[in-house]
């Protein structure tokens, strides 16, 4: 269950993170309120980068084979 906690966190916090961005882009903000906008999305971007390099950590971890790591290329299912 923690997996998909931080999964649905992660896609939240990105979700959030573009409506920020596109009430900063509307120029309709005043000074206060984007300010307001940009430190709440400094926030989410760091909580962000946070999960990402978890991920990135766990995939090492996944990898790692008789006490090496092994590197291998990413593919993107082009389904997907």
């Amino acid at each position: 269950m923690a997996r998909k906690k931080v999964a649905l966190d992660f896609e939240q916090s990105l979700a959030e993170l573009q409506q920020l961005v596109e009430r900063l882009e509307s120029g309709e903000l005043s000074l206060e309120d984007s300010l307001t906008c940009f430190e709440q999305g400094i926030g989410l971007t760091r909580d962000c980068q946070a999960a990402l390099s978890q991920a990135e950590q766990k995939v090492q971890i996944l990898l790692e084979r008789d006490g090496k790591l092994q590197e291998a290329p990413f593919e993107v299912d082009p389904q997907a």
